[in-house]
Order: C-alpha cells, then structure tokens, then sequence
C-alpha cells in the first residue's frame, strides 16, 4: 500500500540533485546588441530629480529604485507588456528584465501598479521631453518639420456606461414642467408663494421642501412609512420636491462632467464617446475612448496629445502648443492631413510663422471628374473681383449683400460674405443641381480662408510638400500602426486623462528606444526622410 504523497511550498525540499552552472553573472546571457542594453544607457541619462520629489522622505525606503522602476516598465511597454501581473511575471523569469534588475528584488505587481498611479503625467511628460530633447541635440531628428495625426484608443471604460447631454437636457426639462405644475398645485392648496424657475432649481426646491417641512409642524403633521399607513398629501408633495431635488442634483453633476461635450461615461467621466476603427459587430457602435495626438520627426515621436474632442480641428493649436512648450524649440512647418484645416489653424499657422502643409478637405474630390459637374459649389463659379461677385453656370450673378459672423467651439470668429443670385426666375438648375433653396442660390464665403488654403494648396503640390506628404503617411501614420497592431496596445488599463498620458507617454518612450536601437542594427542613423519614387 502506497503512502500519501506529502507536498510543500518550498520545492527545494525534494532534494533533487541539481549541478550548480556557472557563470552566476547575467552579463554574459544578454547579447551585446539587445535593446535593454541601449535602453538602460539612454534612460541613464535622464534627470530624474522631479520623479524622486514625488516620494515621502518619510518612512521606509522604496522596494526597488525608483529610477530602477521607471526603467523595468519603460522597457515592458516595448516590449508589448502592459498589465503590471504580467510585469511581475517578467521580472521574475525574463532574462533581461533580471539583468535590467542588476541583482534586486523583482517587484510585486501591486509595487508596480502604485509606481505607474503615481507616475503622473507631469513627471513623465517631463521625462519624454528629455528624451526628445536628447534625440533633438544628437541629430536624429531634423527640428524643421513636423508630422501630426490623431487616433482613437478605446478607455478602461464599460461600453454601456454612456450618459447622453440631449437625453439629460430632455428628462431634465420634462421635470422642470412637471414641477412648475406641482408648484401651482402646491400654492392653491395650501396658499403658498412658492416660486420655480428652471435656473435656480436647486435653491427653489430646498426653500420649498423647507417651507413645506414648516407647515406641517405648525399643523401636528406627522410623517408615516411603512405599510398600512396612510401618508398625507402635504407629505407626498414634499416627498416628491426631495426625489425632484436629488434628480436635479444629478443633472448638473451630469451637466458638470460634459465640459462642452455631448457625452461621457459613468465609470471614466474623462473619456467620450466616439466611433472606432476597429468595429468588429460592424454596427458603428459609439465606444468610450480618447482623441490621440503624435508629433513625429525623423520616425520619432516628440509629442503626445490626449484629447476629448472627437475630431482633429481643434486639437492642432493646443498640441503645438504644449509640444513647443516642452521641447523648448519651435518648428519650422507642419505637415498634416485634411482633417486638421480650418481658418484657426491657418492663422494660427502664419501667426507662429510655420510653414503649412495641408491639404485641403476637398482636395480628392477637385481630382474628379464627377466634381465639375456640381456647379452650385463656389470652386465652379468664376468670381469677379472689381465687383465682388460671382458668376454662376448660368451666367447669373450672385453678389456680395452682407456678412455673417460664426463662433467655432473654441470662441474663435469667423466672417463669412453672402453671396446672392440677383434672380434664379426661370432657371433649368435650381433646385437640382444647384441649389435645395426654395427661393434663392446663396453662398457663404470666408475670404481669409480661401487666402490661407490657397497658400497651403501650393505648398502641398511642391516637390517638398509631395515628399512631406508621402513621409507624414509613412511615419505617423506607420507609427500607430506599430504601436496598435505590432505591441497590441489597442485599449488603455487606466482611468482618467492623466493616467491615460502617463500610460500612452511610457509606450512612445518605449517605441522611441526601439527606433533608435533599430536605426543603429541596419546602420540609418541621421536618416529623416524617405526618398520620392521616380520612374
């Protein structure tokens, strides 16, 4: 009869003989062009003073240094490892990270999770810019053009957590009426001058409820609950202003967390609502996620944006800006696709003295031959500038009869001309092909745009814009499709729009090593643009 079989935690205690092998020292498993190696050495050289501000001088030492720590996950989002378990795991068994350790005690997960909260962006913003300067200093990057996109990244966040502005707006203008009803009713029944007004909701609901509270203690009237008792109507009512109140509460918390915007989500209130690229059930289902933004030079990239916004129009001015903050030095020109123009950023653009590179929203659709037969569009007109008018197919005249003023999200101004045909009597192309108007051909046109896209227009169809354009698809955009398809960083792990930058920022300081160690392998080093085809 067999014995039980009798197991310990420590399996040492086998007693398996077992040879011990030489060398003890890791230095000699880690090939000498590994990437750790490069991206130790790099890291080395950072100046981590705003990083070590951020621990207590109090209490114990930190577990592992915290320069130690900025390297270990650096080095795991390079390498696609993301989830601060699998981190752990690494740093136990993975060579390199064992030698990146250099003998310390591997850190647990909850350790690296703290380290990554704590990591807000500031600090590690500050650290990227380093990077980038560094990068800039060397040569590696040219410091004259720049290539901007966005993309979509999806949020932590449940994709059932949505709270719609136009669905808040309506239950919370339903409840408005059905108060001012109540309120009315509340008055005749008991002469009360109680007043509700839908901008002072709050204050009017406490004084109410207050009042109501009053009159039934200067009447003996005292509150039930339960089953079996009867409530009276003046407790109903002031029940029912206290389940009022409590819904108000919750609309301007609601309200609060928009911040000019038409969604959000319950569990990340920074994260909107947004469509996604990768849209598997094929239904266009709005999904909780963030606006990217990235600057590359040189196939590095010097800067990241998170935005809520759900287009690029107006992420451009404030990326630039917070870029050129950090980095200490200013671009010569912009290179970027049609999503990013409006007359903002041109003047923007002039005012900040850059080169704009730009194409035009419509650019692909002036290539057609579909688009010359749309004659109602201001590009087929032939406009007259002694007059200051246009002449359409029809040889009839649309002239200037005034201005409009339109105020873009951001407070910026813009003035349009109309345009007005004299007489559209008896023309065979209205209502057709020109124009859906019932009574007459108008057009809105913004002169200092029309200027602004010209200029970008001719820059793009140089021989440096060409290559600027072929480089910005290839670099940028080849940038996040490293990023989202080779480390398979498709969803952020943290909440927040600091959390999400401090994560996204450690990920581009990853790629940026792995660049450098790539240029440095194939011998391309101070290699910034590729090279136009020619037949």
């Amino acid at each position: 009869m067999s014995s039980k079989l009798k197991y310990h935690k420590n399996y040492t205690e086998f007693h398996d003989s077992y040879q011990l092998v030489l060398p003890l020292n890791l230095e000699g498993l880690v090939p000498n062009d590994e990437s750790v190696r490069l991206l130790s050495h790099v890291l080395e050289e950072l100046d981590y003073h705003d990083l070590y501000k951020a621990y207590s001088h109090k209490g114990r030492n930190p577990a592992v240094e915290p320069k130690l720590m900025f390297k270990i996950v650096v080095y795991a989002y390079s390498q696609g490892i993301y989830s601060s378990r699998k981190i752990e795991e690494a740093c136990r068994r993975d060579i390199n990270f064992l030698w990146l350790l250099a003998g310390a005690k591997a850190p647990d997960h909850s350790t690296i999770s703290r380290f990554r909260k704590m990591l807000h962006s500031g600090i590690c913003e500050g650290l990227f810019s380093q990077l980038a300067i560094f990068l800039l200093k060397t040569g590696e990057v040219t410091g004259k053009n720049l290539f901007i996109d966005g993309t979509k990244v999806e949020s932590r966040a449940n994709k059932y957590t949505f709270v719609w502005k136009k669905s808040v707006g309506k239950h919370e203008a339903r409840m408005h009426g059905q108060l001012l009803e109540k309120v009315d009713e509340i008055n005749r029944e008991y002469l009360k001058g109680l007043g509700f007004h839908p901008e002072t909701a709050k204050e009017d609901l406490y004084a109410a409820i207050e009042d109501l509270k009053t009159t039934m203690e200067q009447h003996g009237i005292q509150e039930v609950h339960g089953r079996g008792k009867r409530k009276s109507q003046i407790q109903r009512d002031k029940e029912y202003l206290e389940s009022c109140l409590k819904r108000q509460e919750k609309y301007d918390i609601h309200k609060k967390n928009f911040k000019g915007r038409n969604s959000y989500s319950k569990t990340d209130p920074d994260a909107t609502f947004m469509h996604m690229k990768d849209d598997h059930m094929r239904n266009a289902q709005l999904k909780p996620g963030y606006n990217i933004q990235i600057g590359v030079d040189s196939e590095y990239i010097m800067g990241v944006g998170v935005f809520a916004d759900r287009s690029d129009t107006n992420t451009l001015i404030p990326f630039m800006e917070k870029l050129e903050e950090n980095l200490g030095y200013k671009y010569e020109s912009i290179t970027a696709y049609a999503g990013y123009e409006n007359e903002e950023n041109y003047i923007w653009l002039e005012k900040e003295r850059k080169i704009p590179y730009i194409k035009p929203l419509t650019y692909e659709k002036w290539k057609k031959r579909s688009f010359k037969k749309e004659i109602g569009r201001r590009e087929n007109m032939t406009y007259i500038e002694e007059g200051d008018c246009y002449i359409c197919a029809n040889g009839r005249i649309l002239w200037n009869v005034g201005q409009r003023r339109r105020t873009s999200a951001t407070g910026y101004i813009t003035r349009q001309d109309i345009y007005r045909c004299e007489d559209c009597t008896g023309c065979p192309h209205f209502g057709k092909k020109c124009t859906r108007s019932k009574k007459y051909k108008q057009l809105y046109v913004s002169k200092v745009f029309v200027e602004k896209r010209e200029v970008s227009l001719k820059n793009i169809l140089s021989p440096q814009g060409k290559k600027y354009r072929m480089n910005r698809s290839i670099q940028v955009e080849g940038a996040f499709g490293v990023l989202k398809y080779d480390y398979g960083f498709r969803r952020f792990l943290m909440c927040g729009k600091t959390n999400v930058k401090t994560e996204f920022l450690l990920l581009c300081m990853g790629y940026n090593i792995n660049k450098l160690h790539a240029k440095i392998q194939h011998e391309r080093l101070e290699s910034h643009l590729f090279e136009l085809k020619t037949a």
